[in-house]
């Protein structure tokens, strides 16, 4: 039998590392020929990574979350015959370093109770969760007494005695164990749990890039109302006439609106690379959407959008929502844009402040629509608002600008018709 090494590939241009996601096996176990060891993550891509042969496993190079070099150790494996080249020539005392390795040490051995220990059981079962509706705890009159001068809910004591009847010493060990503020709120007993999360994965690249923005970037929001009404009259009426065509949303129209209102602002189109200081301004308009998913946050784009008509919109935003939820983007699904919309639907608020999508420079944010009244010269009428909470970056759009384009994007949505009219 022989070692067999299976190191971290390229999995990716330009790729130097990448995160341990997720393992799909473990040490002692037996793989098969192109079965999946692990799934490996960069840049919000994920990758997972098939066994070369077959063999078992001796170790694993690092626990979730662990970020390692392309080249490095992924997974040992113990194999028929003498195992590959580079682990034959390495020295045999050369020992993997115990860090990286991921087998559990032995579980140290508990110590034996005490002879106090063994004789108060008690203590171990005194605290325990509430008694059914309607049943009522044993006591003696003398341990009810005690109870009560104590605020102690005597349901939330086990009794050690016969039928669960509860004693003296029950109720010392309540009151060592837990305190009487726990058992006092009528039924509620205070919760002390704490739950430590490991922010891995996907999670981490999006701390990491929202961190990164607000850092860097100078942003600055403008907030913005729009009358829809004429828009969602417009929307319904098309998706009447057109049941075999993609269902419009809102998202399609101001897609299309958006495009119209960067041909007048390409600054807004752009993106800026603050450590050479230069600005690229791009013609094809490639729009990032802001999608929740069950793994976290992901900004599938949507590219030349200029080049793409309203149902085409409308399909291309279906179909990337649906690959970013079910895990299937594509690493250049996920990268490119140049300009991004985020939306919280129906629980988009009345005002966000989105986060830049560093390097770009803008970013649309959609809010709730609600029915409301509006004055209209001599009545008020029931009208569809929504606002729009748009972010830039203050280092290289002014606030004039930046309010300028909002407002060409307001006038488009209010007047959907211009939208279609060609420049």
């Amino acid at each position: 039998m022989g070692t067999r090494i299976v190191k971290l590939p390229d999995v990716g241009e330009g790729v130097a590392e990448a995160e341990i996601v997720e393992w799909h096996v473990e040490v002692g176990q037996s793989v098969l020929e192109d079965q999946i060891l692990a799934a490996v993550m960069t840049d919000k891509a994920t990758v997972e990574i098939p066994s070369p042969v077959a063999g078992k496993v001796l170790a694993l190079g690092g626990e979730v979350g662990a970020t390692l070099a392309v080249g490095a150790e992924l997974v040992r494996l113990e194999v028929a015959g003498e195992g590959n080249a580079e682990v034959a020539a390495a020295p045999r005392e050369a020992a993997p370093p115990p860090a990286r390795l991921t087998t559990p040490p032995p579980a140290p051995k508990a110590p034996a109770p005490t002879p106090v220990e063994a004789a108060t059981p008690v203590a171990r079962g005194s605290l325990g969760p509430p008694r059914p509706a309607g049943e009522k705890p044993l006591a003696s009159p003398a341990v009810r007494r005690r109870a009560r001068e104590a605020g102690i809910d005597l349901r939330q004591v086990r009794g050690s005695g016969p039928a669960g009847r509860i004693s003296h010493d029950d109720l010392d060990a309540f009151l060592k164990s837990g305190p009487p503020a726990a058992a006092s709120g009528g039924g509620r007993v205070a919760r002390t749990e704490v739950e430590t999360v490991k922010v891995i994965g996907l999670r981490r690249r999006i701390a990491q890039k929202m961190a990164e923005s607000k850092r860097r970037a100078a942003h600055f929001s403008y907030v913005e109302e729009i009358d829809v009404t004429a828009l969602e009259d417009l929307r319904a009426k098309l998706n009447t006439e057109n049941p075999d065509r993609p269902r419009l949303t809102l998202m399609p129209f101001l897609m299309q609106a958006l495009v119209r209102a960067v041909a007048d602002f390409p600054e807004m189109n752009a993106l800026y690379d603050d450590e050479a200081e230069t600005i690229e301004r791009h013609a094809g308009v490639h729009i990032g959407i802001a999608t929740q998913t069950p793994q976290g946050l992901m900004v599938p784009v949507a590219r030349h959008c200029e080049a793409r008509g309203l149902w085409d919109c409308a399909a291309e935003v279906r179909r990337l929502a649906e690959a970013a939820r079910n895990g299937q983007a594509t690493r250049a699904e996920l990268s490119g844009s140049t300009i991004t919309i985020t939306s919280l639907g129906p629980l988009g608020g009345i005002v966000t402040t989105p986060v830049l999508n560093r390097p770009e420079v803008a970013i649309i944010g959609v809010n709730r629509q609600v029915v409301r009244p509006v004055w209209q010269g001599a009545e008020f009428v029931p009208r569809t608002m929504m606002n729009l909470s748009s972010s830039f970056d203050h280092r290289v759009i002014d606030g004039y600008n930046a309010a300028q384009f909002v407002q060409r994007i307001k006038g488009l949505l209010e007047a959907p018709a211009t939208i279609f009219i060609e420049a």
